[in-house]
């Protein structure tokens, strides 16, 4: 069954706040039982103002926040905060904002942080800090994969949903030589590993590749080397909101 993207994180909301009803927030760590017996605190980290802000940002904000509301929570004595950031796209300032978060504000579990470099080290971060990280726009697989964490719940997509039901199919219906223009950032290195691997598995082949950073907007001389390849298929593992001109 579909679900559009309120439901998906009035889901996580609740995942979130549920455990909280039955136990009095009993199994959060000093902190949260220090800002009351019945609040848990909700970060939401994510991209506010560049390429993922369309999908993300004071959007995701808006739907945890509904979602909150929509659960009935605070009728049941439980009062939930949110605050929000952005992290720029950059892995450093978001690991240092879940740090700070949990650290110096108390926040309990975080929410969305697109972008899979950020992604993972805030994985990390609430890995050490035993908190809750519910990941739903970062899409690397190595979160459920080489860095899978018992306190990271990945859902909606990751590149292995993609490179499956992308590659191999392409391939059967005659897309059997590929070229991959990438962003150079975790999402698009695992996209196009993942991709690779079920292009090669149904008989395909990769002719080349080139990377950009993830900020590019002019992909002129990427697609001239696409066209020199000769390749049938042109692979673009990154942000499908990047905006660009040929």
């Amino acid at each position: 069954m579909a679900q559009d993207r309120r439901s998906l994180l009035k889901t996580a909301a609740a995942a979130a706040i549920a455990p909280a009803l039955g136990a009095g927030l009993a199994g959060l760590p000093g902190r949260a039982r220090a800002q009351g017996a019945n609040t848990l605190k909700i970060g939401v980290l994510n991209d506010q103002s560049g390429v993922y802000r369309e999908i993300s940002g004071p959007g995701s904000v808006a739907c945890v926040r509904q979602a909150i509301q929509d659960s009935g929570i605070a009728q049941r004595g439980v009062n939930v905060e949110v605050v929000f950031a952005d992290h720029q796209n950059k892995a450093d300032v978001g690991s240092t904002i879940a740090r700070q978060w949990i650290d110096r504000d108390g926040v309990d579990v975080i929410f969305d942080v697109p972008n899979s470099a950020v992604a993972l080290a805030v994985n990390a971060v609430v890995r050490e800090k035993n908190k809750a990280y519910f990941n739903s726009t970062g899409a690397t697989t190595d979160l459920t994969g080489a860095q899978c964490s018992p306190n990271t719940v990945h859902w909606t997509y990751d590149t292995y949903m993609l490179a499956k039901s992308t590659g191999g199919a392409m391939v059967k219906t005659g897309g059997d030589s590929w070229f991959f223009i990438t962003a150079d950032y975790a999402f698009g290195h695992a996209l196009e590993r993942d991709t690779t691997r079920f292009v090669q598995a149904a008989g395909g082949k990769v002719l080349g590749n080139v990377r950009h950073p993830l900020q590019s907007t002019d992909f002129s001389s990427y697609l001239l080397q696409a066209q020199q390849s000769r390749a049938k298929v042109i692979g673009r593992p990154m942000p499908a909101r990047t905006p660009s001109t040929a």
